[in-house]
């Protein structure tokens, strides 16, 4: 039996739902319904990991990430979380510095969990839900001293990820039909009687 982890990227998988309207309404993506789409009969999927990081300046976004959250965990979805931190950008326009937030530590999350989980020998396949490039050095690194186990990548809908395609063993596409059947229920019940909700942006 082939041992399987899911390593999600988050914030990469929700930028490419969020960049087109018409997918607003896969939000509510139950990962471990979708980590299935891409296995076989000889397949076992041991983890699904989800890294994230919250936005905690935006209080609405945060409550539904919060509820988001709430809904993988309960179906085994173990999340890993990194950190917003205030960078300094310059405007291409009036060439002024202003500050802002910038997602840190999810490649690195990433990177460092794909490292762990191969030195305990936790799978044989590792699939990548991501288109980015970020992650080469690490997939190079976890292949060449462990040429036994095999990366393979599932790129996001709407994105290419060619350089992510060069190093790993395999690639498969996330398409709108995935999405469509790996949705949550609008309302869960949890932890004895807890109910999430779908929020009605995500509809």
């Amino acid at each position: 039996m082939n041992r399987i982890a899911f390593f999600v990227d988050g914030f990469n998988l929700y930028h490419s739902l969020d960049s087109n309207p018409s997918y607003y309404k896969y939000k509510w993506l139950n990962l471990n319904k979708l980590s299935h789409c891409f296995v076989t009969s000889h397949d076992k999927i041991d983890k699904v990991l989800y890294f994230t990081t919250y936005t905690t300046w935006d209080q609405v976004k945060l409550v539904k990430h919060q509820t988001y959250v709430k809904a993988l965990q309960s179906v085994g979805v173990e999340v890993v979380f990194g950190a917003f931190r205030y960078a300094d950008k310059t405007c291409r326009i009036c060439h002024k510095q202003y500050k802002t937030f910038e997602e840190k530590q999810t490649d690195v999350n990433i990177a460092i969990k794909l490292f762990q989980t191969a030195v305990q020998d936790l799978w044989d396949t590792a699939i990548i839900v991501s288109g980015d490039s970020d992650l080469i050095p690490a997939i190079q690194a976890v292949k060449g001293t462990f040429p036994a186990k095999r990366i393979g990548l599932v790129i996001p809908i709407g994105r290419r990820a060619e350089e992510l395609k060069q190093v790993v063993d395999f690639h498969m596409k996330l398409k709108e039909r995935h999405l469509a059947t790996s949705q949550f229920e609008d309302e869960i019940t949890i932890d004895g009687g807890v109910k999430l909700i779908r929020p009605s942006t995500w509809k």
